[in-house]
C-alpha cells in the first residue's frame, strides 16, 4: 500500500516524538510505500535540531521512508501564545506546503496531537479523497484542561467547547478512530464516535534505547542487597507523589531506597515533605540527562507509576508503563483504570490505591519481601507482555490490519511479516 503518516512529531525528536518514526520504518520494512508529512525537529528544547535550518519545505529520506518537512514556529516553553503559534504554524504550513506530498495515497495515519493537525488531515481526506486512521494519542480537550494550559473562567470554557466540537469533526471525518487506552473507547463512544469506527491500538515504547545499559548503583553508593524503587518523570499535582513520600517514611524496611528523578511544580514541596516526615530513604536526583535514562531504568528493581484519582486517570496510560515493560523491569502502580490493569495483566506489577500512603506502604513492603531476584522475574514477565501487546511489531500489525480494512472494505490481505 501507499501509506502516509501525518504527525507534527518525528525523528530525530526524542521520547514520545520518536514513536511515529518507528511506525514508519516498520511499515516500510513490510514492503509499503511510506510518505511522512511532519515539521522541522525542535522538541523538546524549542530549538531546531543540529543540522537543520528552517525553510518552507525540505524533502529527505530515512532509508525507504520519504519525509516532507514543512516550516513551523519552534517553541516548547509554557507560554500559551508561543505554544499556539507552534501548533498553528505547523498546521498552516502543512496545509499550504505539504499536502501535495500526500496525494495519491491509499490511506493516511494521523497522530491527533495537537488537534490543529486537522487542517492538513481534512484537506487530504476531502480533496485528495484519502481515508484516514486517526490515532488518539492524547484526549483533547481533556489533556489540555488537566495541564492547566487554558486557565479558568468563561473564556476557558468557551475554548473547551470549541475544542470539543473541533475534535468531534475530526472523529466524523476519519474512517477509523484508534484509542491507545482501552477505557478511552467508552469515552469516545459517549462523544459520538460509532462503535464500528473504534479500534484499540496501544502505543509502543522507544525500542532504540539500550535497555541492557549498565546501572548506576555503584555511582549512587547503593548496596547489592538494597531494593531500589525509581520514579522518573514530571513532579506535578497530577502524579500525587506526596503519598509516595509518606509511604516511604512508613515502610520501615532498611533495604528500601526510593529514587525520584525529574522536576516540576511540586519538587520543592516534596523535598520539604521528605524531611518533615523523616523519609530518609528517599533521594532526589533532579533532572537526569536523556542519555542516562537507560542506566536509571536499569538501576530500578521496580518502577513507580502514579496518578491522582479522578479526571483522566481511569483512561490514561502513562508512557512510563510501556517503557518499564520494554526494559524488563517490575512495576508498582498507584493508579486506577488502565494503568493498574496492565500491571495486573502483565504479571509484572503490584498495585496500590492512589493517594493512600498506607496502601502504598503495604505495596513497598511486598516489594522488599519479594527481593531483587523475584522482582527480576516480574520484569521478565513484563517484557513478554510488552512483546505481545505493546511492541512496535504488535502495534504495526494492528495499524496495518486497520488500514487494509479501511481500503479493502474489511478484506485483510496477508502480510509476509505478520505473525
Amino acid at each position: 500500500m501507499r501509506i502516509g503518516l501525518l504527525t507534527q512529531w518525528f525523528d530525530p525528536e526524542p521520547g514520545p516524538a520518536a514513536l511515529p518514526g518507528m511506525l514508519a520504518r516498520a511499515l516500510a520494512d513490510r514492503g509499503h510505500d511510506v510518505q511522512v508529512l511532519t515539521g522541522f525537529p525542535n522538541y523538546p528544547t524549542g530549538r531546531l535540531a543540529p543540522g537543520y535550518r528552517l525553510a518552507r519545505r525540505l524533502d529527505e529520506t530515512d532509508g525507504p521512508v520519504r519525509i516532507c518537512r514543512v516550516a513551523l514556529y519552534p517553541s516548547h516553553d509554557r507560554s500559551a501564545p508561543r505554544r499556539v503559534a507552534n501548533y498553528g504554524s505547523f498546521a498552516a504550513s502543512a496545509l499550504v506546503s505539504g499536502t501535495a506530498a500526500l496525494r495519491g495515497l491509499d490511506a493516511l495515519w494521523v497522530g491527533n496531537s495537537p488537534i490543529s493537525v486537522a487542517l492538513p488531515m481534512w484537506f487530504t481526506r476531502y480533496v485528495h479523497r484519502v481515508p484516514v486512521l486517526l490515532h488518539v494519542l492524547d484526549l483533547w480537550p481533556d489533556s489540555v484542561l488537566a495541564s492547566g494550559f487554558l486557565g479558568t473562567g468563561r473564556m476557558s470554557r468557551t475554548v473547551e467547547r470549541g475544542m470539543a466540537a473541533w475534535c468531534g469533526a475530526m472523529y466524523r471525518s476519519a474512517a477509523r478512530v484508534a484509542h491507545a487506552s482501552p477505557r478511552a473507547a467508552d469515552l469516545l463512544a459517549d462523544r459520538g464516535v460509532p462503535a464500528e469506527k473504534l479500534v484499540h491500538i496501544p502505543v509502543w515504547a522507544d525500542e532504540r534505547l539500550d535497555v541492557r545499559a549498565a546501572d548506576l548503583r555503584a555511582e549512587l553508593g547503593l548496596r547489592a542487597d538494597q531494593v531500589v524503587l525509581v520514579y522518573a518523570g514530571a513532579l506535578g499535582e497530577a502524579q500525587g507523589l506526596d503519598s509516595l513520600v509518606d509511604a516511604c517514611a512508613r515502610t520501615g524496611d532498611p533495604r528500601l531506597v526510593c529514587l525520584i528523578a525529574g522536576s516540576g511544580t511540586t519538587e520543592e514541596r516534596l523535598r520539604r515533605r521528605a524531611g518533615a516526615v523523616g523519609a530518609t530513604n528517599v533521594r532526589f536526583l533532579g533532572q537526569v540527562p536523556r542519555d542516562r535514562m537507560p542506566a536509571l531504568m536499569a538501576t530500578g528493581d521496580v518502577h513507580y507509576v502514579s496518578l491522582r484519582r479522578g479526571g483522566m486517570s481511569a483512561y490514561t496510560m502513562p508512557s512510563k508503563v510501556q517503557a518499564t515493560l520494554a526494559a524488563g523491569r517490575a512495576l508498582l502502580v498507584a493508579a486506577e483504570g488502565d494503568a493498574a490493569a496492565v500491571a495486573r495483566d502483565s504479571g509484572a506489577g503490584i498495585t496500590a490505591r492512589p493517594g493512600d500512603p498506607d496502601s502504598i506502604a503495604d505495596a513497598l513492603r511486598e516489594v522488599c519481601d519479594l527481593g531483587r531476584e523475584k522482582l527480576e522475574l516480574l520484569g521478565r514477565a513484563g517484557r513478554e507482555h510488552y512483546d505481545r501487546v505493546f511492541s512496535v511489531a504488535a502495534g504495526t500489525d494492528r495499524v496495518e490490519r486497520t488500514l487494509y480494512e479501511m481500503v479493502d472494505g474489511g478484506r485483510v490481505r496477508a502480510s509476509r511479516h505478520r505473525r
